[in-house]
Protein backbone atom coordinates (compact mmCIF):
# COMPACT_ATOMS: atom_id res chain seq x y z
CA UNK A 1 0.00 0.00 0.00
CA UNK A 2 1.10 3.61 -0.37
CA UNK A 3 0.42 6.81 0.82
CA UNK A 4 0.61 10.52 -0.01
CA UNK A 5 -0.54 12.54 3.07
CA UNK A 6 -0.77 16.20 3.36
CA UNK A 7 -1.35 18.24 6.04
CA UNK A 8 -4.50 20.91 5.01
CA UNK A 9 -6.09 23.81 6.48
CA UNK A 10 -9.16 22.17 4.75
CA UNK A 11 -10.32 19.50 1.97
CA UNK A 12 -13.67 18.27 0.93
CA UNK A 13 -14.66 15.79 -1.35
CA UNK A 14 -17.27 16.45 -4.42
CA UNK A 15 -19.04 13.56 -6.61
CA UNK A 16 -21.41 14.78 -9.46
CA UNK A 17 -21.16 18.60 -7.77
CA UNK A 18 -22.38 17.41 -4.47
CA UNK A 19 -20.04 17.90 -1.40
CA UNK A 20 -19.81 14.46 0.06
CA UNK A 21 -17.30 15.20 2.71
CA UNK A 22 -14.97 17.34 4.54
CA UNK A 23 -13.33 18.72 6.63
CA UNK A 24 -11.73 21.39 8.75
CA UNK A 25 -7.69 21.84 9.50
CA UNK A 26 -5.94 18.19 9.62
CA UNK A 27 -4.58 15.53 7.34
CA UNK A 28 -5.57 14.43 3.21
CA UNK A 29 -3.91 11.00 2.89
CA UNK A 30 -4.44 9.35 -0.65
CA UNK A 31 -4.05 5.71 -0.46
CA UNK A 32 -3.43 3.53 -3.31
CA UNK A 33 -3.56 -0.58 -2.64
CA UNK A 34 -1.57 -3.02 -4.87
CA UNK A 35 -2.87 -5.99 -6.35
CA UNK A 36 -0.72 -7.85 -3.41
CA UNK A 37 -1.08 -6.11 -0.62
CA UNK A 38 -2.84 -7.71 2.69
CA UNK A 39 -3.61 -6.62 5.87
CA UNK A 40 -0.53 -6.69 7.28
CA UNK A 41 0.09 -3.69 4.84
CA UNK A 42 -2.97 -2.25 5.92
CA UNK A 43 -2.29 -2.39 9.29
CA UNK A 44 1.11 -0.47 8.76
CA UNK A 45 0.04 2.33 7.15
CA UNK A 46 -3.28 2.72 9.76
CA UNK A 47 -0.37 2.62 12.32
CA UNK A 48 1.46 5.01 10.30
CA UNK A 49 -1.07 7.58 9.46
CA UNK A 50 -2.80 8.00 13.13
CA UNK A 51 0.77 8.07 14.83
CA UNK A 52 2.34 10.54 12.16
CA UNK A 53 3.56 13.51 14.27
CA UNK A 54 2.88 16.18 11.99
CA UNK A 55 1.06 18.89 14.15
CA UNK A 56 2.31 21.79 16.28
CA UNK A 57 2.32 20.90 20.12
CA UNK A 58 0.29 24.23 21.37
CA UNK A 59 1.17 23.94 25.32
CA UNK A 60 5.07 23.49 24.73
CA UNK A 61 5.02 25.34 21.14
CA UNK A 62 7.14 22.52 19.51
CA UNK A 63 6.48 21.63 15.78
CA UNK A 64 6.41 17.90 14.32
CA UNK A 65 5.09 16.89 18.27
CA UNK A 66 1.51 15.56 18.02
CA UNK A 67 -0.36 12.99 16.23
CA UNK A 68 -4.27 13.18 14.61
CA UNK A 69 -5.26 11.67 17.47
CA UNK A 70 -3.47 14.13 20.16
CA UNK A 71 -4.83 16.51 18.48
CA UNK A 72 -8.58 15.00 18.17
CA UNK A 73 -9.11 16.49 15.01
CA UNK A 74 -10.99 14.02 12.48
CA UNK A 75 -10.33 11.52 9.05
CA UNK A 76 -12.10 11.91 6.05
CA UNK A 77 -12.37 8.57 3.76
CA UNK A 78 -12.87 8.73 -0.09
CA UNK A 79 -12.00 6.30 -2.61
CA UNK A 80 -11.17 6.30 -6.25
CA UNK A 81 -11.12 2.94 -7.84
CA UNK A 82 -7.70 4.60 -9.86
CA UNK A 83 -5.50 3.74 -7.88
CA UNK A 84 -7.07 0.59 -6.20
CA UNK A 85 -7.91 2.87 -4.00
CA UNK A 86 -6.87 6.34 -2.68
CA UNK A 87 -7.43 7.00 0.51
CA UNK A 88 -7.69 10.76 1.53
CA UNK A 89 -7.35 11.10 5.49
CA UNK A 90 -8.11 14.55 6.73
CA UNK A 91 -6.57 15.55 10.35
CA UNK A 92 -9.27 17.97 11.52
CA UNK A 93 -10.87 15.47 9.30
CA UNK A 94 -9.22 12.55 8.88
CA UNK A 95 -9.84 12.11 5.06
CA UNK A 96 -9.07 8.73 3.07
CA UNK A 97 -9.35 8.36 -0.60
CA UNK A 98 -9.08 5.49 -2.73
CA UNK A 99 -6.72 6.46 -5.49
CA UNK A 100 -5.09 3.45 -7.77
CA UNK A 101 -3.09 5.45 -9.56
CA UNK A 102 -0.53 5.67 -7.21
CA UNK A 103 0.10 2.04 -8.47
CA UNK A 104 0.44 3.96 -11.96
CA UNK A 105 3.60 3.86 -14.12
CA UNK A 106 4.04 5.54 -18.10
CA UNK A 107 4.92 2.56 -20.33
CA UNK A 108 5.88 5.19 -23.19
CA UNK A 109 3.49 7.76 -22.77
CA UNK A 110 0.28 5.62 -21.82
CA UNK A 111 -0.44 4.77 -18.38
CA UNK A 112 -0.23 1.65 -17.02
CA UNK A 113 -2.20 0.31 -14.09
CA UNK A 114 -1.72 -3.50 -14.09
CA UNK A 115 -0.08 -3.36 -10.52
CA UNK A 116 -3.06 -1.99 -8.62
CA UNK A 117 -5.74 -4.28 -6.66
CA UNK A 118 -8.86 -4.80 -9.07
CA UNK A 119 -11.97 -2.31 -8.40
CA UNK A 120 -13.84 -5.21 -6.71
CA UNK A 121 -10.99 -6.59 -4.43
CA UNK A 122 -10.42 -3.45 -4.04
CA UNK A 123 -13.12 -2.16 -2.67
CA UNK A 124 -13.47 -4.75 0.20
CA UNK A 125 -10.04 -3.99 1.03
CA UNK A 126 -10.69 -0.53 1.11
CA UNK A 127 -13.49 -0.84 3.11
CA UNK A 128 -12.22 -2.84 5.76
CA UNK A 129 -8.94 -0.22 5.97
CA UNK A 130 -11.76 2.24 7.09
CA UNK A 131 -12.86 0.04 9.06
CA UNK A 132 -9.63 -0.63 10.90
CA UNK A 133 -8.94 3.20 11.14
CA UNK A 134 -12.40 4.02 12.44
CA UNK A 135 -11.40 1.30 15.18
CA UNK A 136 -8.33 2.37 15.70
CA UNK A 137 -8.98 5.99 16.39
CA UNK A 138 -12.66 6.62 16.73
CA UNK A 139 -15.79 6.11 14.45
CA UNK A 140 -16.94 9.01 14.66
CA UNK A 141 -13.99 10.81 14.21
CA UNK A 142 -13.68 8.79 10.60
CA UNK A 143 -15.87 9.86 7.32
CA UNK A 144 -15.89 8.29 4.20
CA UNK A 145 -15.98 9.13 0.62
CA UNK A 146 -17.81 6.85 -2.08
CA UNK A 147 -15.53 3.97 -3.25
CA UNK A 148 -14.90 4.13 -7.59
CA UNK A 149 -16.81 7.64 -7.88
CA UNK A 150 -14.90 10.20 -10.28
CA UNK A 151 -14.48 12.43 -7.68
CA UNK A 152 -12.77 16.47 -7.14
CA UNK A 153 -11.34 16.97 -3.93
CA UNK A 154 -10.00 20.31 -2.76
CA UNK A 155 -7.37 21.08 -0.38
CA UNK A 156 -5.66 24.05 1.03
CA UNK A 157 -2.71 22.88 1.59
CA UNK A 158 -0.84 23.93 5.13
CA UNK A 159 2.88 24.60 4.85
CA UNK A 160 3.16 22.52 2.77
CA UNK A 161 3.74 19.14 4.37
CA UNK A 162 3.39 16.37 2.00
CA UNK A 163 5.13 12.40 3.00
CA UNK A 164 4.92 9.77 1.12
CA UNK A 165 4.52 6.12 2.92
CA UNK A 166 4.80 2.73 1.24
CA UNK A 167 3.98 -0.37 3.03
CA UNK A 168 6.69 -2.33 1.07
CA UNK A 169 10.36 -2.21 1.46
CA UNK A 170 11.20 -0.56 -1.72
CA UNK A 171 12.12 -3.26 -4.19
CA UNK A 172 11.16 -5.92 -2.63
CA UNK A 173 7.10 -6.71 -3.20
CA UNK A 174 7.38 -9.69 -0.72
CA UNK A 175 8.64 -7.93 2.58
CA UNK A 176 6.09 -5.78 5.04
CA UNK A 177 8.01 -2.32 6.14
CA UNK A 178 8.74 -3.35 9.15
CA UNK A 179 9.57 -0.12 10.68
CA UNK A 180 6.77 1.74 13.13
Amino acid sequence: MRAVVQRVLSARVEVDGQVVSQIGQGLLVLVGISESDTKEDADFLCRKILNMRLFVNDKTGKAWDQNVMQKNFDVLLGIDECIATLICFFFSFHCLVSQFTLYGFLKGNKPDFHLAMPPLQAKDFYSKFVEAVAHSYSKDKVKDGIFGALMQVHLVNDGPVTLQLDSRKPGDENNHNSSS
